[in-house]
């Protein structure tokens, strides 16, 4: 763009009026034209560094937001990298077939103002307070070690779940132990326990249970397995929380009793709402026949050892990357229902699950083109 500034000069003719002539017209010097830039100038260049600060504040300055939207999904009768999501040694298993999805939401985050905008203008992301995500205090990496943890301990629990399901034992192994607890003077994380103040173990509640008639200072008898060999201990039990009971301080779970090994592998994916998948992969590769009869079915769902199915977040954004990867089923747990009823694609059916037992149930009823419980 280029000013340009306009003047002129005015030519004076001075005479005296008589006949005999007058003095030729002599030019007046021009007038002096005023210096520097015009108004209309500062406007445009104050204009023009306002919108240079709005772009490097929008391209570079961070939001408070982080944004959620559709992420990869994993089918865990497949493999990934080359590797099995679902493998099963020292025992045989059966052809399995269509897919059984698991799905996640992607999360990103150090966003800035025209990248949330962006994001959120595509409709295909939503932005959420970062603080929701990534708590005050809490590194980056102490939030990926968490869910890093959670997707583990889903894992164990769908193990636990599947084979309970199909009618195998479970083991009470000592998970955590309290230090300076009573259960701290003798047991070890991995111990077994057997008999806890006279009752016989067989699932994690019977510990708790067999506390309930104790108070803290009475002396109880524990009897538990390490390296193949059982042993038993008398301990005092302690005080904590202002309970009533005496306090053990051992954390009790359920583990598969099996003689054999499962491993579940995805990489780069946290929190726990891959379990149900994840059990239902290991009953239908541990049971004859094909569980989906070859068709695509995608899910979500928290799993505990019991079975039990609980709710997720981000699952608007798990059903529309299940209907693109071709699932025509959706398994959702019961208390995600309504949400899920309100913004399901179209094309994709529904499924209400509350428990892994009711899972198996529904997709064999969506297989035989019977009902099956919807949202």
């Amino acid at each position: 763009m280029s000013e340009h500034s306009e003047g002129g000069t005015t030519d004076t003719v001075v005479g005296d009026g008589d006949d005999s002539g007058g003095l030729a017209a002599t030019p007046l010097p021009p007038p002096r034209g005023k210096s520097g830039p015009t108004r209309r100038t500062w406007t445009l260049l104050i204009s023009f560094l306002v919108v240079i600060g709005l772009g490097l504040a929008g391209g570079f300055a961070r939001v408070p937001y982080v944004a959620l939207g559709p992420g990869p999904t994993y089918d865990t009768l497949g493999q990934v990298d080359g590797n099995n999501v679902v493998s099963i040694e020292g025992q045989d298993t059966f052809p399995t077939g269509g897919h059984l999805t698991m799905t996640t939401v992607s999360l990103i985050d150090d966003l800035s103002l025209f990248g949330a905008m962006g994001l959120w203008v595509s409709g295909r992301y939503a932005l959420a307070p970062r603080e929701e995500f990534f708590k005050p205090g809490v590194s980056k990496d102490e939030v990926r070690d968490q869910n890093t943890k959670a997707f583990q301990d889903s894992q164990t629990s769908a193990e636990v779940a599947a084979l309970r399901y199909l009618g195998y034992p479970v083991k009470v192994l000592a998970a955590e132990i309290t230090k300076g607890s009573a259960a701290d003077a003798v047991l070890q994380p991995n111990d077994r326990l057997r008999v806890v103040n006279g009752k016989q173990i067989g699932v994690a509640d019977d510990v708790k249970a067999a506390l309930e008639n104790t108070k803290p200072g009475d002396e109880i008898e524990l009897t538990y397995d390490r390296d193949g060999k059982q042993q038993t201990s008398r301990v005092p039990l302690g005080r904590a929380d202002n309970r009533e009971t005496g306090f053990l301080g051992v954390l009790a779970v359920d583990r598969a009793d099996a003689p054999f090994e499962i491993k579940i592998g995805v990489p780069e994916v946290g929190g726990p709402s891959a379990g149900l998948l994840f059990a239902l992969s290991i009953v239908d590769k541990l049971t004859p026949g094909e569980l989906n009869g070859g068709q695509s079915i995608a899910g979500t769902g928290e799993i505990n050892e019991k079975g039990e199915v609980g709710p997720i977040g981000g699952i608007p954004f798990k059903m529309v990357a299940a209907r693109e990867g071709g699932a025509t089923t959706f398994l959702v747990p019961a208390d995600n229902c309504v949400e899920a009823k309100q913004q399901a694609p179209e094309g994709l059916r529904l499924v209400k699950v509350e428990t892994l037992t009711g899972a198996v149930q529904a997709v064999e009823a969506v297989v035989a083109g019977k009902d099956a419980p919807g949202c």
